[in-house]
């Protein structure tokens, strides 16, 4: 696990391309990713390639909030707990040291995210919050599913095994 590189926004862009239901961006956004955010973002390589990838960024105005935007693994990648390491990864990085918040948004299907972010609440006995953020037809004029802002924290030290009781999940509109 790594900083990504500039040249790694194509590889990176392929990834996105083998992970639905991530949105695939432009190479240029994935070029931004890869440079103006990489202290806040992980590769993951394994042998050369491109097995996973996290791009997150401080929220501007909130230095104690990192905002996950995607999280994409490769079909070769799964399977192994590489998101969670990845996420782990990232929260020890100095460029988080005042970070005790996780924001994310996450559509009602997307099972495998929802059980990362709750793994990670349970691994740092956080709270985690749910909050409709962007409606399917108020802000998607019905082209795309609603997205549910998912607030973890305050974060606590990692826990030392996975056997934590499960946090009480709190949902809102």
């Amino acid at each position: 696990m790594r900083k990504p590189e500039s040249t790694d926004g194509a590889a990176l862009h392929r990834l996105v391309g083998q992970c639905p239901p991530l949105d695939p961006n432009s190479v240029y956004c994935n070029l931004l990713q890869c440079t103006h955010f990489r202290e806040t973002c992980v590769a993951a390589e394994r042998d050369g390639e491109l097995q996973g990838f996290i791009s997150a960024y401080i929220v501007p105005g909130r230095p104690d909030t990192l905002f996950v935007w995607q999280v994409a693994v490769s079909p070769a990648g799964r399977g192994c707990g590489l998101a969670s390491q990845m996420l782990e990864h990232i929260l020890q990085r100095p460029a988080c040291s005042g970070v005790t918040w996780l924001e994310t948004t996450i559509t009602s299907d997307n099972d495998a995210s929802r059980g990362l972010f709750q793994r990670l609440a349970r691994n740092r006995r956080a709270d985690l919050e749910q909050i409709l953020v962007f409606d399917r037809e108020r802000h998607f004029k019905g082209a795309h599913d609603s997205e549910w802002l998912t607030r973890i924290g305050p974060l606590g030290a990692p826990a030392a095994t996975s056997q934590q009781t499960e946090q009480p999940i709190k949902r809102r509109a």
